[in-house]
């Protein structure tokens, strides 16, 4: 490797530099991704086709990944939240952990599966409609798999969001 060259592997993330304008429009659609190009536009101060352009070469380079709609799963009959740890067993082999994470993540409770360092191996963030669903869920589909150790759930009584992180400038 040169002394520019960057590596190829592309699990190697390299931070994107952004000036004060990107770092606006990504604070801008972060708390609302709906907000027009002409807002966006006007609150950072440029011409809407720059406005576009930069928002554009945002999603080209990675920095912004998507634009999501926020659900009331309460309106939706999954009014309760909850967090499950999961632990698995010593020894556990890779071709496990990749069929945990495969079956896990498409099961339609799950909102978000974390893959982590630490105590737990994974953290499961589902929406169900009461406690006997969190119950079920746990029992059906984490209980019973061979490599799983244990689990811990935790009922999330509110939730709050933020987009982008607090030292975001």
């Amino acid at each position: 490797m040169t002394g520019d060259s960057l590596p190829s592997d592309p699990k190697v993330l390299r931070p994107v530099s952004l000036d004060d304008t990107d770092r606006q429009i990504v604070r801008i659609l972060s708390r609302d991704a709906r907000t027009s190009n002409a807002d966006v536009a006007a609150a950072v101060g440029i011409a809407p086709s720059t406005a576009h352009a930069r928002t554009r070469a945002l999603v080209d380079r990675g920095v912004i990944r998507g634009f999501h709609a926020s659900v009331d799963h309460g309106r939706l009959g999954r009014g309760l939240q909850a967090m499950i740890g999961v632990t698995l067993r010593g020894g556990t082999r890779h071709d496990s952990i990749v069929t945990f994470i495969d079956e896990v993540k498409e099961l339609p409770p799950v909102l978000q599966l974390f893959f982590l360092g630490g105590t737990d191996d994974f953290m499961v963030h589902i929406a169900v409609a009461d406690s006997s669903e969190v119950r079920q869920f746990v029992v059906e589909n984490l209980s019973t798999e061979p490599f799983v150790a244990s689990t811990r759930t935790s009922i999330i009584f509110e939730y709050h969001r933020r987009g982008v992180a607090a030292g975001f400038r």
